[in-house]
């Protein structure tokens, strides 16, 4: 009889029950918590990288010219004003989630919210760099065809 009490003892009472399924749930919370407070930055970072290809700064073959910097202007705001690719970047964040979703759900832990913020962040990085990629070559051809040597 003396080892059954002793093992009842190492049992949870109910109070202590409720303490520990109240800290569970506390825990899940502060993951949820914690994944927002790590998407904003990295939301942030992403839209900053959208536009960083408009402000691109060509390498020239020889000295500029004296309308170069009124041209580059020109062309950098023509890179700037290209929406599509900012709803090319949205697009690649949305199929991100999606497929971010469906592959957290189906891991051991079932995270379909956390896989759908990995998605949405890989997608939308991804669609950063292509925006800003193409907004760089929008700079650099626009030079060219008003006549400065740009070489990269």
């Amino acid at each position: 009889m003396g080892q059954t009490a002793d093992r009842n003892s190492l049992l949870p009472t109910a109070p202590d029950h409720e303490r520990l399924i109240g800290a569970i749930e506390i825990n899940e919370e502060r993951k949820i918590q914690m994944k927002y407070l790590i998407v904003i930055p990295a939301v942030l970072a992403v839209a900053a990288c959208a536009d960083s290809g408009a402000n691109y700064q060509p390498i020239l073959d020889g000295q500029p010219t004296a309308g170069f910097q009124s041209d580059l202007a020109a062309c950098q705001a023509l890179a700037r004003n290209q929406n599509q690719f900012d709803q090319e970047t949205v697009g690649a964040a949305v199929l991100g989630a999606g497929a971010g979703a469906i592959l957290g759900e189906v891991d051991d832990e079932g995270d379909a919210l956390g896989g759908a913020i990995v998605g949405a962040l890989a997608g939308g990085t991804a669609g950063a760099v292509n925006a800003g990629e193409r907004r760089e070559a929008i700079v650099v051809e626009c030079l060219r065809g008003r006549g400065h040597r740009v070489v990269g």
